[in-house]
């Protein structure tokens, strides 16, 4: 990978650790409320697969830890930020917050609260592809413990026997909420899962960008080429709770001392540093312009934006055109 593509994803990786940040933030000072899911420590993951495909081409879901994913699928990281504070202007109108965060244009289908949720969506997407002979892809991120909900079984399954065009993105961050993996799971190796589903399969370290985009490639050239469905797990961590209700107590601080030590930002800024591509310097420059777009640019759209109309309550549900909502049916 020339040196051009790895400052480039160091770029992508470090405004995405900024903004989430920022978003704690932001939760803390009461800007943004109901659930927010952090995703710093598991940058590697959504931004190295997507730099394997076609953002804005292939279709994306997600489960609640979604605003990268957004993000790199081309949404605009000021209408992400709105949508967190729950304004007009976010990607959802403001109405679905930080768990649903949607960007068909950019087909971003969406993050989802069901843990598992969109194992089956994500089939459906592949199956309408394949129906109508596109040549894009579909592609499902969730975490270790979506995989032990029967959706995921069921998914497994068709996806094989009808060689969807899916690609399924285990993002093993080792917990489900505040339970380790090894209390849940019996089997620890998340992509021996589908060994029972004739399904092509992969592991790889969700740290390391390259070894991301590596097997990423992999993946997306098997799924592209008709081959059918393909399981990729990436192993991970978060370095925040579940959410911010969550504060982690059940992680030990040497196991947070020994995976900070594989930080994928730093491991790709210190590989650069030692290809003599870029200097400590450079890199703090960088950060510090990162930072001041988030400030000056992303949050100021955001607060500055408008409320959803109380008028305009039911304008985006469904039941609004029932003649029951309206009392005219009887």
């Amino acid at each position: 990978m020339i040196a051009a593509e790895k400052k480039r994803l160091l770029r992508k990786m470090l405004f995405a650790r900024r903004f989430e940040e920022r978003c704690y933030e932001a939760y803390v000072e009461r800007k943004i409320g109901g659930f927010l899911h952090l995703y710093p420590g598991q940058e590697a993951c959504a931004i190295g697969v997507m730099a394997a495909a076609r953002p804005g081409h292939d279709y994306v879901i997600t489960g609640y830890r979604d605003h990268v994913h957004a993000i790199e699928c081309g949404s605009d990281p000021k209408e992400v930020m709105a949508e967190l504070y729950g304004k007009e202007t976010g990607s959802s109108k403001g109405r679905g917050g930080s768990m649903h965060i949607f960007d068909a244009k950019h087909r971003f289908m969406g993050g989802y609260a069901l843990v598992g949720g969109p194992f089956p969506l994500a089939a459906g997407m592949a199956k309408g592809i394949k129906m109508r002979g596109g040549d894009e892809i579909a592609i499902c991120f969730l975490g270790d413990a979506a995989n032990n909900q029967g959706t995921f079984h069921e998914t497994m399954n068709m996806a094989s026997v009808w060689q969807l065009p899916v690609l399924f993105v285990c993002e093993n961050n080792l917990y489900g909420i505040g339970t380790a993996i090894e209390r849940s799971t019996a089997e620890l190796d998340q992509y021996k899962r589908v060994c029972g589903y004739n399904m092509a399969a992969a592991c790889t370290d969700g740290q390391d960008i390259e070894q991301v985009i590596q097997a990423a490639t992999t993946a997306v050239d098997h799924v592209r080429s008709g081959k059918g469905p393909y399981f990729l797990e990436l192993k991970t961590y978060r370095y925040r709770g579940h959410s911010m209700s969550d504060a982690g107590s059940y992680r030990t601080k040497e196991e947070q001392e020994l995976w900070a030590k594989r930080d994928p930002i730093n491991l790709l800024r210190d590989r650069l540093i030692e290809e003599k591509e870029m200097t400590l310097a450079d890199f703090e420059a960088l950060d510090k312009e990162l930072m001041a777009e988030i400030e000056n640019e992303i949050i100021p759209f955001a607060e500055n934006s408008p409320e959803p109309k109380v008028e305009d309550l039911e304008k985006y549900v469904l039941a609004e055109h029932c003649p029951y909502a309206k009392g005219e049916a009887h």
